[in-house]
């Protein structure tokens, strides 16, 4: 119990023995609190608890313990470029599993994430698909024994391609734990900068197996509905972001023009992009050890 007086009154004959906070509180604290890990592009991260931030950030890397993640790589699509001067709104079209649209997208694209047009590769900027992969994922920190669970959205550019030893971009990791007999929740991660790339990209390593106590912590807060709930593109839940996008132009838009794509072609377990047939589609163009002292640092931040 906090040492904080709060009660206007207090009767002497109730008990002072420390009771552990309901399941029904618990439950109504994980709708009324989002807590987010967040990397920077100046290869920071910060912890937001409701938007604010706490304590102080860290650079290079972070210690994480993933406790849940959706099957599948998420998407989202924007009709409008971004634009940092503008109001930030919802996404007009986006998919959990990556499969077809969510019910609350207000602007679907299509009935499936495969034949979608904004699936191709070249229908984006710089050849790359206008519809983003992403993934969020649920973690808990290291040294942490609040057991408060965080979001952590791992950047488009993190998810595919190679690892090497044991250095691998999210999806490669995961394959890389499985492969090795590992469970994801059962590892502590290192998630760093890949200082080697010239756009902001994360590496997830694998520091060692959870010690008892640490499980027992990733075992309970897989329980609670934040687990879930934060691997999940709701959005306006989230993000704070309720703004509707723009309507979708009424004129139809010309087929993509599929081009050499700089997004590697590691995506295994994600359907390859379909063309819905009929009009054909134009000729391709040719050419062209912190981490303690981290950890410290962010266990002054509130706890």
């Amino acid at each position: 119990m906090s040492n904080l007086t709060i009660f206007k009154q207090q009767d002497k004959s109730v008990s002072t023995i420390q009771r552990e906070k309901s399941d029904f509180a618990k439950s109504l604290a994980s709708t009324s609190t989002t807590r987010r890990i967040q990397a920077n592009i100046n290869g920071t991260f910060k912890r937001l608890v409701n938007g604010e931030q706490l304590g102080n950030a860290i650079r290079g890397e972070v210690n994480i313990i993933v406790i849940n993640a959706l099957p599948k790589v998420s998407r989202t699509y924007y009709e409008q470029s971004y634009d940092p001067t503008k109001e930030a709104t919802l996404p007009d079209c986006w998919s959990n599993q990556g499969d077809k649209p969510e019910a609350a997208a207000s602007n679907r694209q299509s009935d499936s994430c495969v034949s979608c047009p904004q699936n191709i590769k070249g229908s984006g900027d710089n050849g790359g698909r206008a519809c983003r992969f992403q993934r969020r994922i649920s973690v808990l920190v290291e040294g942490d024994t609040s057991g408060d669970i965080y979001q952590f959205n791992v950047p488009a550019k993190s998810l595919f391609g190679k690892g090497e030893g044991n250095v691998h971009p999210f999806e490669s990791y995961i394959k890389f734990l499985n492969g090795n007999g590992e469970s994801l929740d059962n590892v502590v991660t290192n998630a760093s900068f890949d200082l080697n790339a010239d756009t902001m990209q994360l590496v997830f390593t694998p520091l060692r197996n959870t010690t008892d106590a640490e499980y027992a912590l990733v075992k309970e807060a897989q329980k609670r509905p934040e687990s879930r709930s934060y691997t999940m593109l709701t959005v306006a839940q989230t993000d704070g972001v309720r703004a509707l996008p723009p309507a979708a132009i009424a004129a139809p838009k010309p087929a993509p023009v599929v081009v050499a794509s700089d997004e590697p072609d590691d995506e295994e377990d994600v359907p390859a992009p379909v063309k819905r047939p009929g009009k054909k589609a134009a000729a391709p163009i040719e050419g062209k050890n912190i981490l303690a002292d981290a950890v410290e640092v962010w266990g002054k931040g509130g706890k």
